[in-house]
């Protein structure tokens, strides 16, 4: 689940801050958050995950109040209960996929797990890279290997960060109907960050008629320092 109330993020040196629409999204819900480059989706996605802190107002993921979070405890935590999956991949060149998955699992302080890591590749089909490094790889597997990395510990958040972006139509549609089907398998909360008005048109129905699937379209809305301070 992802809940935000009066959420804005000055950027140091600005002006004014981005203001944030209220958000009450239920655990294993769908949220689209769209809009034009610059409004902020990026950085909805950074405040939600706990990377940046907000200028005012609070968020709550998984049921935990990220500003009661101190950083290590802060870093302990976003590994095991996000999964994200950047615009850019940020597979390591150097690293086979296996490696790449593992460094997940170092990252929340957990030995590597070599069956843990062949089942989430598996599931979305790419067991037989493991030992293939990135650039051994087309761009639909690399993403494919990505997604694995990002759900490998069985986070309670998936955000994703323009998926389709430089994707043709049939890629697209494979990608966001990807993102749905495993966000399903690991009863995860799916954010889906995106520009592309194509996104919209690739959720099925039935996943719009569900229960807890919400649009959020964010606008260049943002707070002088008065208003802040107000």
């Amino acid at each position: 689940m992802i809940r935000t109330q009066g959420l804005a993020y000055r950027y140091p040196g600005a002006d004014t801050a981005l203001q944030f629409p209220d958000v009450d999204v239920a655990q294993g819900a769908v949220l689209l958050l769209s809009g034009p480059s610059g409004c902020g989706k990026s950085t909805w996605l950074a405040l939600v995950a706990g990377l940046v802190a907000p200028t005012a107002g609070t968020v709550e993921v998984a049921g935990q109040p990220l500003h009661a979070l101190k950083s290590v405890a802060a870093d302990a935590w976003r590994a095991k209960a996000i999964g994200f999956l950047p615009q850019k991949l940020h597979l390591s060149a150097a690293l086979t996929v296996q490696q790449n998955l593992a460094m997940a699992q170092w990252a929340a302080g957990q030995p590597e797990d070599a069956g843990a890591i062949h089942t989430t590749l598996q599931a979305l089909g790419v067991a037989e890279l493991a030992a293939r490094k990135p650039s051994q790889l087309s761009g639909g597997q690399a993403q494919r290997v990505a997604l694995a990395r990002a759900v490998l510990l069985q986070p309670r958040v998936l955000l994703a960060d323009e998926p389709t972006a430089s994707l043709d139509d049939e890629a697209a549609a494979d990608a966001v109907a990807l993102l749905l089907a495993t966000a399903r398998t690991h009863g995860a909360t799916l954010v889906i960050a995106t520009h592309d008005a194509r996104v919209a048109a690739f959720i099925p129905a039935g996943v719009e008629g569900q229960i807890g699937f919400q649009r959020l379209s964010l606008l260049r809305k943002k707070l002088s320092k008065e208003e802040q301070a107000a």
